[in-house]
């Protein structure tokens, strides 16, 4: 675990050196992604079987053997305990409920001279969506990515999920019933994106590709970008939090393993112009890693990417969160409305000592899907625009054509576009 005092010369580059992964920096993930993508093409379901027996153990032989039923979906929700269930369908309704405010409709309007423009919003025909299936299974993901689809009304949801040596994660499949998920194939890495890309002769190609996964998924993600769009390339879990010593260092203890026990990449930041809490909380920390389920996990992430940092004042603290751009961050301060106006790069912000980021993850409503690796700088949150496409609209009148065509005769002309500069001027009255 680092620490780092601002006050200290080489604190700038010490910061700037944070954000150290790149999602697809090794050439030979690259050569074996390309590969496996390119295989895909050509044999379809064919390389999904030698793959999937390959990598995850499963011969999942001819037929439909790719695809989980939709009543398996709902036999596993029926599976589960009652309190289970009840949990999945409230964080199901409160990111709904969220993420209907985010709806756009089409417009247009009218120039004095009768000509129309405006916007036609529409949703994608068809989403896939990618859920890790290896190191933990996230029922959580299923929801943010299918319900914000949903909303935007995109007309098929279909989902790959790994199943090494045929193991199913139940609360997977039940998210997948509730927040109505079309079709579920038991395929993951990077044949599952060059699948959803391309189409297989089980497999349908889809219009954008969704969800997180590890080097060779977002790896392939890059790669077939452009055939499809896709919603980021998301790297390893970050949390920074910024106190103000009112919370106790407990709290703030878990909030930065909550995401150190994702990964052994995954980076907890905690910033503080009080060293003497920066002392309590880091003794928190590591109290409560022998504790955890993930703790070997957890711990490696802590020792090798965690962060405490000492600054000066509140302003230097928003200063350095600011730089960093982070994913998830915490005002775990009395009042995080005047923070604020000094905050303008994250993914999303917890306001205040109650508002923990697990809170967010999985029932709050916004969405957890968000912008790592200094990304937020100019990346948002998955939300329902992420699964709408929109059109222009131009409707010129006879007088608009001829004021319009005037002005784009002389434009094209500039340019040397002949054809151009004859087209407007052909309907200039």
């Amino acid at each position: 675990m680092k620490r780092l005092d601002s006050r200290e010369a080489g604190f700038a580059g010490a910061l700037s050196a944070l954000h150290g992964w790149d999602a697809s920096s090794d050439a030979g993930v690259e050569q074996r992604v390309r590969e496996i993508i390119e295989a895909v093409r050509q044999q379809g379901d064919m390389a999904l079987r030698e793959y999937t027996l390959r990598f995850d153990h499963l011969d999942v032989g001819p037929g439909n053997g790719l695809e989980i039923s939709r009543n398996q979906c709902d036999a596993a929700l029926d599976a589960l305990p009652e309190a289970g269930r009840m949990a999945l369908y409230e964080a199901a309704e409160r990111i709904r409920a969220y993420h209907v405010h985010q709806k756009q409709e089409s417009w247009q309007f009218q120039e004095t001279d009768g000509t129309v423009l405006g916007q036609r919003v529409l949703p994608l025909h068809r989403a896939g969506l990618y859920v890790p299936g290896g190191k933990a299974a996230y029922p959580s993901s299923v929801l943010m990515n299918a319900i914000p689809a949903r909303v935007a009304g995109v007309g098929e949801i279909i989902m790959t999920v790994p199943t090494p040596r045929g193991e199913v994660n139940p609360w997977v499949l039940a998210a997948a019933s509730v927040a109505g998920v079309d079709r579920v194939f038991r395929i993951g890495g990077a044949q599952a994106i060059a699948a959803m890309a391309y189409g297989t002769q089980t497999i349908p190609a889809v219009d954008k590709i969704v969800g997180p996964g590890n080097i060779y998924v977002a790896t392939a993600k890059r790669m077939v970008f452009g055939r499809v769009g896709i919603d980021m390339i998301a790297g390893p879990s970050e949390i920074l939090v910024i106190s103000d010593g009112t919370a106790p260092a407990e709290w703030l203890a878990w909030d930065l393993l909550s995401q150190a026990e994702h990964d052994e990449l995954a980076q907890s930041i905690f910033i503080s112009w009080d060293a003497a809490h920066l002392d309590a909380v880091e003794s928190a920390v590591e109290q409560a890693l022998g504790t955890l389920d993930r703790a070997p996990i957890a711990r490696e992430s802590w020792l090798n990417r965690g962060v405490m940092i000492l600054v000066q004042n509140s302003a230097e603290a928003c200063q350095v969160a600011d730089q960093i751009a982070p994913e998830h961050l915490e005002l775990a301060v009395t009042d995080p409305d005047a923070y604020l106006p000094a905050i303008h790069n994250a993914g999303a912000i917890f306001m205040g000592i109650h508002s923990c980021e697990a809170l967010g993850d999985y029932v709050a409503g916004p969405n957890h899907v968000l912008p790592t690796g200094g990304s937020a700088r100019f990346s948002s949150p998955l939300g329902v625009y992420d699964f709408i496409k929109r059109s222009s609209l131009i409707w010129a009148s006879p007088a608009g054509a001829g004021a319009l065509g005037r002005i784009a005769e002389t434009l094209a002309k500039g340019e040397g576009l002949t054809a151009h500069a004859c087209s407007a001027a052909a309907r200039i009255p």
